[in-house]
């Protein structure tokens, strides 16, 4: 059984956040703005995902 994947995509910037957040996003594997990694759904990349929710857009992937 395949794993399920999230694709996530940074639309604001980090700079001027709080220093958990920007690690939480940097800990998904995100650079820049417009940038789209995949990550597998687990409840830790969840509650990073969770906790920066208003910069990024996820959809099943």
């Amino acid at each position: 059984m395949a794993d399920k994947k999230l694709r996530v995509i940074l639309l604001k910037s980090t700079s001027g956040r709080l220093k958990s957040h920007q690690a939480c996003v940097l800990g998904l594997g995100l650079r820049r703005i417009g940038h789209s990694v995949e990550v597998i759904d687990t409840p830790e990349n969840r509650g990073m995902i969770n906790k920066v929710s208003y910069m990024l857009q996820v959809e099943e992937a």
